[in-house]
């Protein structure tokens, strides 16, 4: 076992160093307006809907640069829906309606990403969140695929997500009750086959081999820092027994990374995943533009109270990950024991 290295001042101590942060950064929600807390994320998506028209139009054209620009615009905003999406409305940070909340998050999980949302609701929020870096638990082990080597899990691999999220999604629909099944089989297939017409009938393709090959192209293009994004933030951190799990301002100061501001994914993928996801550990119902509002408050307090406040570059844990690959993503991993933290 890795030993600590510093020492918890104990339970109660822990409790109200959260509860400070907590009361630090509830003054600055309250102190926000509406656009800040939901309006510029919701608007982020909106644009992204409304973008979907031109890239579909773009591939009527038949030139390189056309082609490109649409497969572009489609991906991105494929990614910012599925992702970006997904992610707030399961956390239910898009709005404070929790009927809405679940239309939206039924939308942007099932339709847009077919997968099934209570499940992925589950395995994020309860699992992921309420267990993070716990082995066996929230530890992120299900990204890991041992029988492939780093080349092939770090460059070939994601290509295959587009095709295994519905697969998936299938899988799982076997073992839930008829209705919720039925319900996100039909929405699944809404998405998946409205995607496929619309590049028949607006793109223009003539077959339905290049039609899918393009559904595939557009779904695959920020495959790669997705996939290593999930993996960066948190595997290669310290990982904690499930009897002997640190308390929640440990848990997530110490389980989880930010990566530095990059436009394309702070857009597609959400502050909240890239460059805030210790703040969206510490405060996941708060929405993108919050996370990022935090930032400074969080990472002083944490620096000020000597806490971890986990960064590096995507570069430098891309080549941490291929030079500790088995390490990392085939043996199992070692615990760390935080004494007094428990």
């Amino acid at each position: 076992m890795e030993p600590a290295h510093r020492a918890s001042p104990g339970d109660g101590a822990a409790e109200a160093l959260l509860s400070e942060l907590e009361r630090q950064v509830q003054d600055v929600v309250r102190a926000s307006s509406w656009w800040e807390r939901r309006g510029v994320d919701c608007a982020i998506l909106a644009l992204s809907l409304l973008a979907l028209p031109a890239g579909f139009l773009c591939l009527r054209f038949h030139n390189v640069l056309a082609f490109a620009t649409g497969i572009t615009i489609l991906g991105v905003c494929h990614y910012t829906l599925t992702v970006k999406g997904s992610h707030l409305a399961t956390h239910g940070a898009l709005t404070e309606s929790k009927r809405w909340s679940k239309i939206l998050m039924i939308f942007f999980v099932e339709v847009c990403t077919a997968f099934p949302a209570e499940f992925g609701k589950f395995n994020h929020v309860n699992m992921h969140h309420g267990y993070t870096n716990v082995v066996g638990l929230g530890d992120s082990s299900t990204w890991k695929v041992p029988s492939l080597n780093r080349y092939i899990y770090m460059f070939l691999a994601p290509l295959s997500i587009p095709i295994l999220t519905p697969l998936v999604a299938l899988e799982r629909l076997r073992k839930e009750e008829l209705r919720v099944a039925l319900r996100t089989l039909g929405f699944i297939s809404l998405g998946l086959y409205s995607q496929y017409w619309l590049f028949l009938n607006v793109s223009g393709f003539k077959s339905s081999s290049s039609a899918l090959a393009c559904m595939l192209l557009a779904r695959s293009l920020l495959a790669h820092p997705y996939l290593h994004v999930n993996i960066f933030q948190h595997i290669g951190l310290p990982m904690f027994s499930p009897d002997k799990k640190p308390r929640r301002i440990h848990m997530m100061t110490l389980g989880v990374l930010n990566l530095p501001r990059q436009p394309v994914l702070d857009w597609a993928f959400g502050h909240s995943l890239i460059s805030c996801h210790v703040e969206h550990h510490l405060f996941p119902w708060l929405s993108d533009r919050m996370c990022l509002k935090v930032k400074p408050l969080v990472s002083k307090f944490l620096h000020d109270k000597q806490l971890p406040y986990n960064e590096d570059s995507y570069l430098a844990r891309f080549q941490l990950f291929l030079s500790h690959y088995e390490e990392f993503m085939v043996h199992a991993p070692s615990i760390t024991e935080l004494v007094g933290m428990q």
